[in-house]
């Protein structure tokens, strides 16, 4: 592997965790951070201010060999964010890579894919349908990096990361804390997950492959039903918890209340049509073969496991 990684979104769940593992292998990473950003950069990282744009990042970024585009917007009130970042965000840093003759390792999202459940989970020659703007955006972000020529390219579709640092699932282990579990969506459902270090591995190993032109599913082979992960976080916690159903249409209002006020604020909720969509469906699961076909890893750790390590982060750090 070269000395020297770019990591956009370096600030981030992922990034951090990626950043950390990048420089404890004594690997050089720039951390590509925007002008109005105010995160603090990883530790032990070079920063780069520049916005993602091709003639700055292409003159910051001189000497890398691959960069690890993370960087995206995953929530907005406004459609027009994630066409803005999500794809010419990627056009801007897929150019700069075929300029500078860096590798370029775009991480999507599964949500590019679209619905698919544990019965017919999706492949990577499964025709996408993307269930939502988000969607939407990650599977354009992708056709703007497989147009480029002569870029050497991988796109990882991770499903629901989480692990220690996460603060998606956090609110989930907040109201288990207390001896409530909410379970919500379909009881059918399914979702694959990733936990943040085996996607770490997964990019790691993108980065170092000579391979190009591969779009890889990430995640565990056992995909996550809503009883599974209530149950998952319980356990993790080690406390009495009472797992309480949550109906559709309570759901439904919320999702409602959460739009306005998502409008009034320009801020979204936590949950909201998008997400009330999301979990109205049968499910988000992908297959896994190809991942190890092609970069030889795989993900090891299972959610209990996960849930686990990620309970004792949030103590150890006072999230819960």
């Amino acid at each position: 592997m070269s000395e020297r990684v770019a990591v956009t979104g370096a600030t981030g769940f992922i990034g951090r965790q990626l950043a950390a593992h990048f420089v404890s292998h004594g690997i050089d990473v720039a951390a590509v951070m925007r002008p109005e950003s105010r995160a603090r950069a990883p530790e032990g990282v070079t920063t780069i201010v520049a916005p993602l744009e091709r003639a700055a990042l292409t003159a910051a970024l001189t000497g890398v060999h691959a960069i690890v585009h993370l960087a995206g917007v995953v929530s907005s009130v406004r459609d027009e964010d994630y066409a803005r970042v999500n794809v010419e965000g990627t056009r801007a840093v897929a150019a700069a890579a075929r300029t500078l003759g860096a590798r370029l390792i775009h991480v999507s999202s599964l949500a590019a894919a679209g619905v698919a459940s544990a019965a017919h989970p999706i492949g990577e020659d499964d025709p996408p349908h993307p269930l939502n703007a988000y969607g939407r955006s990650k599977l354009e972000s992708e056709g703007v990096v497989a147009a480029v020529d002569g870029l050497t390219w991988t796109i990882l579709r991770p499903g629901v990361v989480y692990g220690p640092g996460d603060r998606a699932l956090l609110p989930l282990f907040r109201v288990a804390s207390r001896g409530f579990a909410p379970l919500v969506g379909r009881v059918d459902a399914a979702y694959t997950f990733v936990h943040v270090r085996d996607l770490v591995r997964v990019i790691d190993a993108a980065v170092a492959s000579p391979r190009s032109g591969d779009t890889l599913f990430v995640g565990h082979a056992e995909p996550v039903t809503p009883r599974g992960l209530a149950d998952g976080i319980r356990e993790a916690l080690g406390t009495p918890v009472t797992i309480v159903p949550v109906p559709r249409l309570i759901l439904q209002v919320l999702a409602t209340v959460g739009d306005v006020a998502g409008r009034i604020s320009g801020r979204p909720l936590p949950l909201n049509g998008r997400r009330y969509a999301e979990i109205s469906a049968e499910g988000f699961v992908c297959r896994v073969d190809r991942l190890r076909e092609r970069l030889g890893v795989e993900a090891r750790i299972g959610l209990r496991e996960g849930l686990k390590e990620t309970a004792g982060w949030y103590r150890e750090h006072a999230w819960l």
